[in-house]
């Protein structure tokens, strides 16, 4: 059996500091998840399911399922509220092998290539005011580019690997500077997308009476919406991953889940009725910017340019918060001696998990400079579903694995709650098999690597425990 990090640490480790309150546990909700999905995806959506009144059941049904999500992992959170999240859920629920291949996959593929994603979209949005951002600065022949192609680097590139750094440094100064930043720009987010909203349903235009645009429809057009929504949901969970770092989080905790959650979902709907006042269902299905191309029609070019703003602004957030709470996850898999150990450190002034922040930050710009994250990052997207569904389901193991641990808050509508919302993840993953089997089964065989170096860590933390054993 693997130790737990009590057992790993000498005497007077430092520890991390819990300086983190509910207003910005709330904020790396909010701000994590709103990111740009809510900007781009309707136009998916409706060329799914082909009328407003489908796109809106989508929402909603998507906004109940994080709902149920947010609901299972408060129970979690509230009573293994330890750095990790998800890893400590399933790490004390399954054991040590698959809470690993869930840190080794955030690690690796799914949180930096998010982080890299985020910020290769800030620049783009950027472009828009400094277009010399994308022109090329340099390309080598060599098939490392997108689609195998020469591998070209921008000038705006380099500055999304600015970003990324500039932020890890912000976070590598403090929990405390992190999340003020996060709460701030935050504020700053939501009240520019309550401008937004603002501006459409008020506006003197509306839209043409065009009620549907063709598209697929059926079961198959509801779920390739769904996985779209889901999309734009994406991040209720990075909360957990602080959890170490959050003041009274058997309390706030669950507060920030459930609270933040449904004031995305308040804002994700408020924000659709104000595209489709504005627009036609034809109109969204044709923009690939949808908020631009409504603010455009409500007010001119100028419109247009506030939404880059507001995007660019939404995904700063979303880019702080996702180093903010990823980085604690390698930081957990190393307490554990399953990682480097030198990612275990935490920084004896600013009581941060340094190391861990600028592994995330520098290998995310890596993945900017490869221009193959996307690619990468899709692979990973079935293999990391059945790693968060195996998470929810672990609250139902962990009430007969373990009884009698403390819960100061327990999943409202236990055991319904949990369950739908592990059969709408199992629903989802064989419509991605089948839709995308080769994606599925190489995301599978990359998560495959990690498990020699889960044997060679496991048996140097298994050395380490007899050693102090003996002494």
């Amino acid at each position: 059996m693997n130790p737990r990090p009590s057992e790993l640490q000498a005497p007077g480790a430092l520890e991390l500091k819990r300086e983190l309150g509910l207003a910005t546990a709330i904020s790396i909700v909010v701000g994590t998840v709103i990111g740009s999905g809510i900007f781009l995806v309707p136009k998916a959506m409706i060329q799914q399911v082909g009328s407003p009144e489908v796109v809106f059941a989508v929402w909603i049904f998507g906004g109940l399922l994080s709902l149920f999500g947010a609901l299972t992992y408060a129970e979690l959170a509230a009573a293994l509220p330890g750095s990790g999240g998800e890893y400590v859920y399933l790490r004390e629920a399954y054991g040590p092998f698959i809470a690993f291949l869930y840190g080794w996959t955030q690690t690796w593929v799914a949180k930096s290539a998010s982080v890299a994603t985020l910020a290769t979209a800030f620049f783009y949005y950027l472009a828009n005011f400094l277009p010399s951002l994308d022109h090329i600065l340099y390309s080598w022949n060599v098939p490392l580019g997108p689609g195998g192609g020469p591998l070209e680097v921008r000038w705006g590139q380099l500055l999304a690997m600015a970003v990324i750094l500039l932020l890890g440094v912000v976070n590598y100064a403090g929990v405390k500077s992190g999340g003020a930043l996060q709460l701030s720009v935050t504020i700053l987010k939501v009240a520019l997308l309550v401008g937004l909203i603002a501006a459409g349903l008020v506006a003197g235009v509306t839209a043409p009476s065009h009620a549907s645009v063709p598209a697929p429809g059926g079961l198959a057009g509801f779920f390739a919406a769904l996985v779209a929504a889901l999309w734009a949901y994406d991040g209720w969970n990075n909360v957990g991953m602080v959890a170490g770092e959050i003041r009274s989080p058997q309390r706030y905790l669950p507060l920030a889940l459930v609270a933040g959650t449904a004031l995305v979902i308040a804002i994700y709907l408020l924000a659709n009725v104000a595209y489709f006042r504005v627009l036609s269902p034809a109109e969204v299905a044709g923009s690939d910017r949808v908020a631009a191309a409504m603010m455009h029609k409500v007010a001119g070019p100028k419109g247009a340019a506030a939404v880059s703003l507001a995007a660019m602004i939404s995904i700063f957030a979303a880019l702080n918060g996702s180093i903010l709470s990823g980085s604690r996850v390698p930081f957990a898999l190393a307490r554990d001696g399953l990682f480097f150990p030198s990612i275990a450190a935490v920084h004896p002034i600013y009581r941060t998990p340094s190391a861990a922040i600028m592994l995330l930050s520098l290998w995310s710009a890596v993945l900017v400079l490869s221009g193959r994250f996307e690619q990468l990052y899709t692979l990973v997207i079935f293999p990391s579903w059945i790693l968060y569904g195996l998470a929810a389901a672990s609250v139902i193991v962990l009430r007969r694995k373990r009884p009698d641990l403390a819960r100061p808050y327990r999943t409202l509508g236990y055991p319904v709650t949990p369950v739908l919302f592990v059969l709408t993840t199992i629903a989802l993953l064989v419509s991605t098999l089948l839709q995308s089997p080769r994606e599925s089964v190489l995301g599978l065989i990359l998560i495959a690597l990690g498990i020699p170096f889960y044997r060679h860590w496991s048996r140097r933390s298994e050395e380490v425990r007899r050693l102090d054993y003996k002494n």
